[in-house]
């Protein structure tokens, strides 16, 4: 905001309470009309009404439009490619170089910009396991984001942790700056540029929260590795008797929704390390989708959606009523919520969990061909991770269209790996082996036929099989090789239907499936062609038959 007539705002008395010694001078920000430092939910409230970025809605939730950017804007993306770090970066699609010329020049231009307006910021951290917790430091140009980071991210506890925060790393996110493709370089006006040798990453002309949050986690899967955390787009949650599990899985596949189990206590949605010690979350909140959420199948996740504190994304509302509509999609299908873990009930509270007993890899298959639920071999599984077949859902990214979109994102999230695939999957081998962990594919799409045809899993059938995959009854039921990919399908599993376990039974034409399911499998093969050349060969072996 450019406060140019100096009209005092109603947390303006309370910006400096909670400032940390490490000024933004420190990042070559001056001449700014105000910083407001750490603010509190509630003085974060009144600053947005105030400033007029969202609305509060019925129960105390606030609605903010993110404007002309209703997802992340992957083509966007930049990595400053300089010599500390360029040998161990995966550079292409996802990592375009960035020239530290070009950078400094884009990063001097937001200077400018920011002089004579208001920032807000949020000294945090990203890690939940102190042994690998990394304070970052979030600073925005409009109260909501400010807002969004101390959802998601992990607080200091008291005034002298806010007063010595120092960040090992520094996002700066200006929706109003726009860069200039002739002069910074950038194919458009929306940027996100990485700079590991700055410790910086500066983002523009885009509102969405969620390029704050994948830009951190994107930065913590180049740092973690260098120390042996596996980093991993995953959820986590534990059993009754201690027993962990993680969920890998592209936005949409529902990582967060069957995560989020009243019968398991959830360590986090969406982004967590593996360490010796075992799984810790890099958040402190959750960003779930919630279009077309409801109370009967997702009743702990629906309920955040009603509570002060929590900000939803692009959710239609009734300005008279404030009453939110989940179903309504007219501003995007990926409507969000976005509010601390501790929301949800049964949430951990350290956010640590022991080293996992199953991992479940979650696709959401548009093809209709593959089973509900299948068991892996390590070989299987990291064939599987490194492929990272699902089918993108509308919405999750710029550019989606209505129909879902088959893709293939190597490690179940490309767009936030740095380094290249065959290190995250050699980290993960090592620790599947040594902690004799189960894989589990898990398919939460289309059964009966492709997208528009057949019809989607239901979510009660889904959640019964990985009931019984968690609870180890599913290791011991009779299982069939499936005869494209080679792993194991269980044959039965109570309150699930044989049709549904075996996806060509519910197809009314057999020779329709099979050609399907062989068009998938030769899809996969291609696919993986770009990754043989690192990949071990049994991990090759695993490849589907045509």
């Amino acid at each position: 905001m450019n406060n140019i007539l100096d009209i005092r705002s109603p947390a303006q008395g309370e910006a400096q309470a909670l400032k940390s010694d490490y000024g933004l001078d420190n990042h070559g920000l001056s001449n700014l009309h105000l910083t407001y430092w750490n603010l509190p939910t509630e003085a974060l409230y009144e600053e947005i009404g105030f400033r007029r970025e969202a609305r509060i809605t019925r129960m105390g939730p606030i609605v903010a439009n993110t404007g002309k950017h209703t997802a992340r804007s992957a083509t966007d993306k930049f990595v400053v490619r300089e010599a500390s770090t360029e040998g161990h970066i995966w550079w292409g699609e996802y990592n375009r170089p960035f020239s530290t010329e070009k950078f400094n020049d884009l990063y001097n231009r937001m200077q400018g910009f920011l002089q004579g307006r208001d920032v807000f910021v949020q000294d945090c951290y990203a890690g939940a396991d102190p042994a690998y917790r990394m304070p970052i430091r979030i600073i925005t140009e409009l109260a909501w984001h400010s807002h969004f980071a101390r959802n998601m991210f992990i607080l200091p506890e008291t005034r002298e942790e806010y007063r010595r925060h120092i960040p090992d790393f520094t996002i700066l996110c200006v929706p109003s700056f726009k860069g200039i493709p002739q002069i910074d370089g950038t194919p458009a006006n929306t940027f996100i540029v990485l700079n590991f040798a700055a410790r910086m990453c500066i983002i523009g002309n885009t509102a969405y929260a969620g390029e704050i949050k994948k830009s951190v986690f994107t930065i913590l899967n180049y740092l973690l590795p260098l120390d042996g955390v596996m980093p991993m787009h995953c959820s986590a949650n534990i059993g009754s008797g201690g027993d962990s599990a993680i969920f890998f899985g592209l936005s949409g596949t529902g990582k967060t929704t069957l995560s989020a189990d009243p019968q398991r206590r959830l360590i986090g949605d969406d982004e967590h390390g593996w360490s010796d010690e075992g799984v810790f979350n890099f958040e402190g909140g959750c960003y779930a989708k919630v279009i077309q959420l409801s109370a009967a199948a997702e009743p702990q996740i629906y309920a955040c959606t009603r509570k002060f504190g929590t900000i939803l994304e692009n959710v239609a509302f009734d300005p008279v009523t404030r009453i939110i509509d989940l179903d309504d999609e007219s501003i995007t299908e990926n409507t969000r919520a976005s509010y601390p873990l501790d929301y949800i009930a049964n949430a951990v509270p350290e956010k640590l969990g022991g080293h996992p007993k199953n991992i479940i890899l979650l696709t959401c298959d548009a093809s209709g061909v593959m089973p509900p639920i299948a068991k892996l071999t390590p070989d299987q599984a990291l064939y599987q991770f490194i492929s990272g077949y699902t089918s993108k859902i509308a919405g999750t990214e710029v550019g989606l269209g209505k129909e879902p979109e088959m893709t293939f994102s190597t490690c179940f999230g490309a767009p936030f790996m740095v380094h290249h695939p065959s290190f995250y999957a050699d980290l993960l081998k090592r620790k599947i082996v040594k902690y004799d962990v189960h894989c589990w594919l898990v398919n939460t799409g289309w059964i009966g036929g492709p997208y528009g045809i057949g019809k989607r899993i239901s979510i009660r059938y889904t959640r019964a099989l990985l009931n019984a995959a968690l609870g180890g009854k599913l290791l011991d039921v009779k299982f069939a090789t499936d005869p494209v990919f080679g792993f194991s399908v269980p044959q039965s599993c109570d309150d699930v239907p044989s049709h549904v376990l075996n996806p060509g039974d519910s197809w009314p034409d057999k020779a329709a499936y099979m050609q399907r399911y062989r068009e998938l499998a030769s899809r996969f093969i291609e696919n993986f062609k770009k990754f043989e050349a690192g990949c071990p060969p049994e991990i090759r072996a695993a490849s589907p038959r045509r």
